[in-house]
């Protein structure tokens, strides 16, 4: 659960952090190991490893090796102190709040996240008996006005999908501070190259790997990494921290494990039972993927800006959210917080509202319509049509999905190529 902490830039640790040379074959990749089990030395051995007095592996639904160096390289990229890796960034988001949450418990998440995130913290929470209040968290004196005890924690997106919302993560940090409970950033869409929410004081960060760490639309995954900030007793907000674990014979995360705590209890309890395991095959991917991670990043912001810049002049488009843009009510924020760019992902309003939109995707010819961002390939989507289409009107237009907004997330292609298949489609509307 140790990440090394060094002096070397974040392109190098790409590559190296978290990983070695495999000591029995010596290949330098990161095996993929599959497998489900793992040898024990002895009956004693088995005995400490089950009673979380060892650190090792025993079954592949808590750890493996090739998921390790992932969970490793991801916290030391956004300089945090542990990680685990999941199935899909709603794995990550359920893991996150299963150690803070008892039913009656609430929520505070800014409105402007995924479609799908709203309909998990809308719905499908409510089974666990969690409540969830969607506020306008761009001013963060909305957050202020509403939170109360029975808060275990904020939620919010560094960068959000599909909006380009960028919210003040320090100010809203204060807020968190004050109240003695955790910020969750959802920094999927930033990507820890161009955004550290950690460094702005964000306590937990979630990640859909899905997106820009894999980079090439191959696989899925999520990941919850941990600050080891926080402060687990500055209050009794948190007996799944601060009491004994029945199942451990009493074991107390917060004391044990200290400032890792949060990630032991994530994989000793909640990933246990609820089951969410990353395969090793997917953690490779995500793990080369992070190889080119800086390299990719550059290119796609540098393109979004030139096809951003495009669009804002188009007689056919109403409107451009992308904060790369000087024009953007983002930007100031923009360049305070993400100063190597703002990502490829954004959303435009076509004039002719929903009809429109539909007439155009089906006109572009190198954009692939797909429910996806953060791939290789540029993407394109109605979203009142599709991630957003389970909510109301009013709550999609909340989230930035009404019916006349394309998102488009921008791939590693020429721009050029790009823009001449925008005015192409264009040009049939």
């Amino acid at each position: 659960m140790t990440v090394p902490k060094n002096n070397h830039k974040f392109e190098t640790r790409t590559i190296h952090a978290g990983a070695a040379p495999d000591p029995t074959t010596g290949a330098r990749n990161t095996p993929i190991y599959q497998t489900t089990a793992y040898t024990f030395d002895s009956t004693d051995h088995a005995a400490s490893l089950f009673n979380l007095q060892n650190f090792g592996f025993i079954y592949s639904r808590l750890g493996n090796p090739t998921v390790s160096v992932l969970e490793e390289r991801m916290a030391n990229l956004e300089n945090g102190r542990a990680a685990v890796a999941c199935s899909t960034g709603h794995s990550a988001q359920l893991l996150a709040l299963h150690p803070l949450m008892e039913p009656g418990d609430r929520i505070i998440a800014s409105q402007n996240l995924y479609g799908g995130s709203i309909t998990q913290f809308s719905h499908a929470f409510k089974k666990f008996g969690w409540h969830v209040d969607f506020v306008d968290a761009t001013n963060v004196k909305n957050i202020s006005k509403i939170i109360n005890p029975k808060h275990k924690c904020i939620f919010v997106e560094s960068l959000s999908n599909p909006t380009g919302v960028i919210l003040d993560i320090e100010k809203i940090s204060f807020i968190a501070n004050k109240a003695k409970i955790p910020l969750i950033v959802d920094n999927t869409m930033a990507s820890p190259y161009l955004f550290k929410p950690f460094d702005w004081g964000a306590d937990i960060i979630t990640h859909s790997l899905t997106k820009f760490v894999g980079g090439h639309g191959n696989s899925m995954g999520g990941i919850v990494i941990e600050s080891g900030n926080f402060d687990w007793f500055q209050s009794n907000k948190y007996p799944s921290m601060t009491m004994p674990t029945e199942s451990y014979h009493g074991l107390i995360f917060a004391e044990t494990f200290g400032d890792f705590g949060y990630s032991m209890k994530i994989r000793a309890d909640s990933l246990r039972d609820l089951g969410s395991t990353l395969s090793p095959t997917n953690a490779f991917y995500f793990i080369n993927g992070l190889e080119t991670l800086h390299i990719r990043m550059e290119r796609h912001c540098l393109n979004a800006l030139k096809i951003s810049k495009f669009l804002e002049k188009n007689k056919k488009i109403s409107w451009v959210s992308y904060a790369g843009l000087e024009s953007n009510k983002y930007n100031k924020i923009a360049k305070k917080l993400m100063n190597k760019g703002v990502g490829p992902v954004f959303t435009f309003g076509l004039k002719g509202g929903y009809e429109a939109g539909k007439k155009f995707i089906s006109k572009v010819k190198i954009f692939s319509h797909v429910a996806n961002v953060g791939d290789t390939r540029s993407l394109i989507l109605h979203p009142a049509s599709t991630t957003h289409n389970q909510l109301s009107d009013t709550q999609k237009i909340k989230a930035g999905a009404g019916p006349d907004v394309i998102r488009v997330s921008i791939g590693l292609e020429h721009y050029q190529d790009l823009i001449q298949d925008l005015k192409n489609a264009l040009s049939n509307v």
